[in-house]
């Protein structure tokens, strides 16, 4: 095994070929990236820091030979020690990016009624789960649980957080738990991290959707698949072959480029495009389809309910890896685990797997500005302004506006909803909202 991966890593020169990266700007619709007028560079601070992590991935691909994009987006984002979510908040006009609930509280106070009214709907099982996957800050969280000990009807739950980043699991700790503890590494629990509300409201944090326990789940997503890995694959004379990642011999230092295999990958092999699909260069997320299965089996086995929130296409996009810094769009092979990387989520793929074994009802997607004002958010908007004082209204006014615009983030994010394949006659004759 180890005499095959060494001739693998030996016969690099001529076993790949460079390949150009597309022009991202030319992508239709990514305000990101239309307003970004030039690629910003690393910062030496941030450089420095995370110079280990391209010396670790560098290392690897000379020992065995160019890594997937997966694989590199992996490392970049979850390495324990330079991986970019691990060790610090990247949220917020501090960071790299704002998130939807940052920028207003309509935003999580919709999503909390919109879930409130589908759980009535489907009878008010009690007790449940609130489970969220990648709860960034905790704000959408934190305004949700609002919502849910407002409404609930005396009804019981619990908080379940999927994140793997300590810093960031002590942070949602902080935005919504008056109280939490981090068990012991030794301790054989399928939570790392234990906290309770104000109200009383236990909350659990996991590492992965599987450690959740079963039962009856209001799951919400956002901004969690398109952080997924993906594959980069490329229809080249009827096969599906793979871009990778190796280093630039041409460089003295550890800089990446993009190579293309000259044969099938195990990925490349596996991919199973849909029926219609017309693309010949596409983005293949195996993390996202499992998770989407995961979910898939969760809702069908014990009910509930889930509602994906991210900025997407309906498979019409083709390459859309990126990286952002400072708000501003980054080159994702420059100083890796200093800057976000992304992928905009293939909401037809997504939709196609929950579907595909007729246990699951679909709906949507539907772009997020016609959701929530679906969902009565200009009444929403109105009671706020009422209330506000006249130097906060233009702010509020512009936050909304911000969500619900088409030249902004009205368009480019999009809202699936999934539920157990055995209600959907129920959802036909009391149709789900926001989804109009």
């Amino acid at each position: 095994m180890l005499r095959q991966v060494f001739r693998i890593g030996s016969r690099r020169s001529y076993s790949y070929k460079s390949v150009r990266r597309p022009n991202l700007g030319a992508l239709s619709g990514n305000v990101e990236l239309e307003q970004s007028q030039k690629l910003k560079q690393p910062s030496g601070a941030n450089a420095s820091q995370n110079g280990n992590l391209a010396k670790q991935l560098a290392a690897k691909i000379q020992a065995t030979g160019p890594i997937t994009v997966a694989e590199y987006m992996r490392e970049v984002l979850t390495n324990p020690q330079g991986g970019y979510y691990m060790n610090r908040d990247v949220f917020g006009r501090e960071g790299d990016f704002i998130t939807s609930p940052e920028i207003s509280q309509i935003f999580g106070e919709l999503v909390g009624i919109w879930l409130m009214n589908e759980w009535q709907k489907l009878g008010s099982p009690s007790p449940f789960q609130l489970v969220e996957l990648g709860p960034g800050r905790g704000t959408l969280a934190r305004d949700v649980l609002k919502v849910l000990s407002k409404f609930k009807s005396g009804a019981q739950f619990t908080m379940h957080m999927v994140e793997i980043s300590p810093y960031l699991s002590q942070a949602q700790a902080q935005r919504f738990c008056y109280k939490h503890e981090v068990l012991p590494e030794g301790e054989q629990l399928s939570h790392y991290q234990l906290g309770t509300t104000a109200t009383g409201t236990q909350v659990f944090w996991h590492r992965r959707l599987e450690d959740v326990p079963a039962g009856f789940s209001l799951v919400l997503a956002h901004e969690f698949f398109d952080a997924l890995p993906v594959h980069k694959l490329q229809l080249i004379d009827g096969q599906w072959q793979e871009v990778l990642i190796d280093v630039d011999t041409k460089s003295t230092t550890a800089d990446f480029r993009y190579v293309l295999s000259k044969a099938q990958t195990p990925v490349s092999q596996l991919f199973k495009p849909v029926q219609q699909e017309q693309r010949t260069c596409l983005e293949y997320s195996l993390e996202a389809e499992r998770h989407v299965r995961l979910l898939s089996e969760r809702l069908e086995q014990h009910g509930g309910i889930a509602l994906i929130m991210d900025y997407g296409h309906f498979g019409d996009k083709t390459d859309t890896f990126r990286a952002f810094k400072q708000h501003a769009l980054h080159e994702p092979l420059l100083a890796p685990g200093t800057a976000d990387l992304t992928a905009d989520v293939d909401f037809r793929h997504l939709k196609h797997v929950a579907e595909m074994h007729g246990d699951i009802h679909c709906c949507g997607p539907v772009q997020q500005g016609a959701f929530l004002r679906n969902m009565q958010g200009e009444v929403r908007l109105e009671q706020l302004l009422a209330h506000a004082l006249p130097e906060n209204q233009s702010i509020i006014r512009s936050g909304y506006e911000m969500l619900t615009d088409p030249n902004q983030m009205g368009s480019r994010f999009k809202f699936l909803a999934m539920f157990p394949g055995v209600v959907a006659a129920h959802l036909e004759k009391y149709p789900v909202a926001g989804f109009g």
